[in-house]
C-alpha cells in the first residue's frame, strides 16, 4: 500500500536512531518480474476452467476466485511500478491530483486481493466441509448458480470495503479494523477445519472410509492456507507494529523486512497455481494440453 510505505518512510528515520538494523532494500526488477509471472499464472488458471467444461464445477469456481485475488495482488505492484516510471519520467506531478487518485485505486487492488483471498480461502473451507460431511446431498445444495451467487455477493462486499479502508486509511481505527480482519477471517477458518478434521476421524473410525477424493482437497486446502498465512502475516505484523511501536529499536528492526514482507505477498501469487496444478489431475491436465496447444493426450 502506498499509504503504508509513505508512513514507513516517514518514521524509518527516527526508528533508525533506535535500532542497528539497516532496511532491507531489493531491486524493483524482482518484485516486477514475479508479479508478471503471478499474473500470466493465475491468468492461465482462469482461462483453463474456463476452456474445459469438466472444470466448470463449483469448487473450481472458488479456485478461480483465490486466482482472481492472487492476480490483483501482482497487478498491483505491476500498476504501482508504472507509476513510479512514469513520475520519474515527468509525466505524472509528482503527489499532483491524478497520482494521488491513481495512487488510491492501486491501493484498493491491494486491500481487495488480501479481503478477496481471506473469503475465497473461506469458502473454499465451506465446500471442502459440505462436499465431506453432506456428500449425499453436496449437488443439490451447492449449485454452480449458488456457487456463483455467493462469489458475487463476496466481491461486492469486498470491492466496498477496499475502497473505504483506502478512503480513511490515515486513521488508525481504520488500520486496527484493516488488521484485525485478518486473525478474525482465519480463526474461523480454523475452527472450521479443526472441527472438519475431528469429524473426519470419527467418520472414518465408524465407517473405515472416507471419500478419497474430498479428502485430497481438504488437504489441498489446508496447503493453501498455510501458503496464505506464511505469505502474508510478516506484512499485517509489519502494519500493527507501525502503528503501535514506530520508534521501539526491536520493533523497527523488523521493520527494516519491509520489502522481503512485500515480496512474500508476491510469492503467494507465483506459488497458489503450483499448488492448483500438483494436487488437482484434471487442472494439471488441462495446463498441459493449453501449453502443447492441445497435442497432450
Amino acid at each position: 500500500m502506498k499509504h503504508i510505505i509513505s508512513l514507513y518512510e516517514s518514521i524509518n528515520s527516527t526508528a533508525r536512531n533506535n535500532s542497528d538494523c539497516p532496511p532491507v532494500v531489493l531491486p524493483e526488477e524482482i518484485f516486477f518480474t514475479i508479479s508478471i509471472i503471478g499474473v500470466l499464472e493465475n491468468l492461465m488458471v482462469l482461462l483453463a476452467v474456463i476452456k474445459n467444461k469438466n472444470l466448470q464445477s463449483p469448487m473450481y469456481f472458488f479456485i478461480c476466485s483465490l486466482a482472481i485475488s492472487d492476480m490483483l495482488g501482482s497487478l498491483y505492484k505491476i500498476l504501482e511500478n508504472i507509476l513510479i516510471m512514469l513520475r520519474n519520467m515527468g509525466y505524472l506531478e509528482p503527489r499532483g491530483s491524478f497520482e494521488t487518485t491513481a495512487d488510491d485505486v492501486v491501493d484498493s487492488l491491494f486491500i481487495l486481493s488480501l479481503l478477496g483471498s481471506i473469503c475465497s480461502l473461506s469458502v473454499i473451507a465451506a465446500d471442502r466441509y459440505a462436499t465431506i460431511f453432506h456428500a449425499l446431498q453436496y449437488h443439490r445444495i451447492v449449485t454452480s448458480r449458488r456457487a456463483l451467487i455467493v462469489l458475487a455477493v463476496i466481491w461486492a462486499c469486498c470491492t466496498g470495503s477496499g475502497i473505504t479502508i483506502v478512503t480513511f486509511s490515515h486513521h488508525v481505527p481504520t488500520v486496527i479494523a484493516f488488521t484485525a480482519l485478518f486473525p478474525v477471517m482465519l480463526a474461523f477458518i480454523l475452527c472450521l477445519y479443526v472441527h472438519m478434521f475431528l469429524l473426519a476421524r470419527s467418520h472414518a473410525r465408524r465407517t473405515s472410509t472416507l471419500p478419497r477424493a474430498n479428502m485430497r482437497g481438504a488437504v489441498t486446502l489446508t496447503v493453501l492456507l498455510g501458503v496464505f498465512i506464511f505469505c502474508w502475516a510478516p506484512f499485517v505484523l509489519h502494519v500493527l507494529l507501525m502503528t503501535f511501536c514506530p520508534a521501539d529499536p526491536y520493533c523497527a528492526c523488523y521493520m527494516s523486512l519491509f520489502q522481503v514482507n512485500g515480496m512474500l505477498i508476491m510469492c503467494n501469487a507465483v506459488i497458489d497455481p503450483f499448488i492448483y496444478a500438483f494436487r488437482s489431475p484434471e487442472l494439471r491436465d488441462a495446463f498441459k494440453k493449453m501449453i502443447f496447444c492441445n497435442r497432450y493426450h
